[in-house]
């Protein structure tokens, strides 16, 4: 949960160990990092709880999520004494000089994020670089690769493959040394063994055809024509919103909130959950999300009362 003031709180308990572990990520290898709590999202409050608030990062100060990642220690060190429950640190991707691209490896649920690249990499012709490679809380990778310079690689999910996410631009991944809601991320393969890997480009060829569908098309959240428009689970109505494009962001979330609101088989807690997050992870500020979330909450209500009527 993102806390609201720092005010004068005493750190709390994991948030030396994440400080440390964002300092190190900043002043080692140049990464843009910002304080996460331990439920992922952005430790520190948004800077403009008004639902039209268009900032991010112009004003000058903090509370904008991932765009106030900085590689710069001494910045890095203010966003921390403003978030002293933070557990974790995220990792701004797209931004220079390394360009950052996550590929998110899902491993649970009957799904193999592993086998379902290998499997994509054999019948496209590309191999699958070396890189570095995080381990994370739930069993699955986080593959770290560089995108091409100007590249604005999309958030996305299941869209190569079931099992398969990618972090991009406006995104970020979930730094090691982090402290999730089911345990701890950690490197698996570091810097010392190899460098980011440059991102095949067989993998950004596929992004780009895809996500140009999914644009065209906008029911389709995932490879192999899925559609957000089943109502009777949440997974598709995430990925529809993790599927957005650079300007449909606030308008994918509010259709894919007002959808499991409407549903009888998606509880409203685990919508709202699963929804906010879905969102800050593509760069929405948490206040005006939980905005457009809670106003499709009471469309839906409506819908309800007149179809009752």
């Amino acid at each position: 949960m993102t806390q609201s003031r720092p005010g004068d709180q005493r750190p709390g308990p994991f948030w030396a160990a994440a400080r440390a572990h964002a300092l190190s990520a900043a002043t080692l290898h140049g990464l843009a990092v910002f304080p996460l709590s331990r439920s992922k999202l952005p430790a520190i409050a948004t800077a403009h709880p008004e639902p039209s608030a268009t900032c991010i990062g112009q004003c000058g100060g903090s509370g904008h999520g991932v765009h106030d990642a900085s590689a710069d220690p001494a910045r890095v060190r203010e966003l921390f004494a403003a978030a002293p429950w933070a557990a974790g640190y995220g990792i701004a991707c797209g931004t220079a000089p390394h360009h950052l691209f996550g590929l998110d490896l899902d491993c649970k649920n009957g799904v193999d994020g592993v086998a379902a690249l290998r499997a994509l990499a054999a019948g496209h012709g590309f191999d699958v670089p070396r890189t570095v490679m995080v381990a994370t809380q739930s069993g699955g990778w986080h593959l770290w690769l560089k995108a091409p310079d100007g590249a604005k690689i999309p958030n996305t999910a299941g869209l190569l493959a079931p099992g398969i996410d990618t972090r991009g631009w406006g995104g970020y991944m979930v730094g090691p040394g982090s402290l999730g809601p089911k345990g701890r991320y950690r490197f698996a393969r570091t810097f010392s063994q190899c460098g980011i890997a440059e991102a095949p480009t067989a993998i950004i060829d596929l992004l780009t055809a895809r996500q140009a569908a999914v644009q065209e098309f906008p029911g389709l959240v995932g490879a192999g024509g899925r559609s957000g428009r089943s109502g009777g689970h949440l997974e598709p109505l995430v990925r529809f919103v993790l599927n957005c494009g650079p300007n449909d962001l606030n308008n994918r979330l509010y259709w894919a909130a007002r959808k499991a609101f409407e549903s009888d088989d998606i509880t409203p807690d685990t919508a709202t959950a699963e929804l906010l997050a879905a969102a800050v992870q593509c760069g929405h500020p948490e206040t005006p999300a939980r905005r457009t979330i809670a106003s499709a909450a009471k469309g839906a209500v409506r819908t309800r009362t007149e179809g009752a009527s």
